[in-house]
């Protein structure tokens, strides 16, 4: 087997002479990253003994004791199911409970989310806040599944009152964002918000493909991209809703 070594200098010992070099990150890194974690997390949540092991480790389906978030008990489990999955067993049976189903599809406030809003991001907010009353109160939606470990998601853009989710997508400097396992991450964030009563808008940047049925392929955030995402509002939920959110011009004094 080759040595491999990556970018975020984790794999084999630097110098090694048989050793490939990767500039990207190893696929712990890169879970990590994806699930808004880090390794400091991880490391504070394994069994004491297997710390060292942890701290170096390049495989996401890697075996370890946690300690359940929660205050469970200790389960044994691959490092992508803890990033990815739903917890110890008494986990599990809490999400399936009949409570969380109630909650399923509620938008609610997050309070320190961990989550980077771009420049782009920003105007396309602005934008849309010239056009439609944004809630300001919610980041988050509770989803009937588990994503990323939690049974919510944390869309860019909420319009609660119509229960639409709107995406930003671009594949940034590396031109690798939302590509590969990124869009398949994607997806099942769409699937998990349409399964509890949400549509989701994403507006494609960068040459992306299409993904969903309301994708918006655009250069750049312009208004007449905001005027699209308002057209596609009204085509999922109906003039009268849509209309009811408008932000009406100041009256001439």
């Amino acid at each position: 087997m080759v040595a491999v070594r990556f970018g975020c200098g984790h794999g084999a010992e630097a110098g090694d002479p048989g050793a490939v070099e990767l500039r990207r990150a190893c696929p712990v890194c890169m879970l990590v990253h994806e699930t808004q974690r880090s390794r400091g997390e991880l490391l504070g949540r394994v069994a004491p003994a297997q710390r060292r092991r942890l701290a170096a480790e390049t495989r996401i389906g890697a075996e370890y004791d946690w300690s359940c978030i929660r205050g469970h008990d200790r389960y044994r489990a691959s490092v992508v199911d803890v990033l990815t999955g739903t917890g110890c067993a008494k986990c599990r049976a809490n999400a399936a409970a009949p409570g969380a189903a109630r909650e399923a599809g509620m938008p609610f406030m997050k309070h320190g989310l961990r989550v980077g809003t771009s420049m782009t991001e920003q105007r396309l907010r602005v934008l849309l806040g010239e056009r439609i009353r944004l809630h300001h109160r919610a980041n988050a939606v509770r989803t009937a599944r588990m994503f990323h470990g939690r049974q919510e998601v944390w869309p860019d853009i909420l319009v609660a009152e119509l229960r639409v989710a709107i995406e930003y997508d671009d594949p940034g400097r590396s031109g690798r964002a939302h590509r590969g396992l990124k869009e398949g991450s994607d997806v099942e964030k769409d699937e998990a918000l349409r399964e509890v009563g949400w549509e989701v808008i994403r507006i494609r940047g960068g040459g992306l493909e299409p993904l969903g049925p309301y994708s918006i392929p655009a250069r750049g955030i312009t208004p007449a991209v905001a005027d699209e995402v308002v057209r596609l509002l009204r085509r999922i939920r109906g003039d009268a809703a849509v209309d009811a959110l408008l932000v009406r011009p100041a009256a001439a004094t």
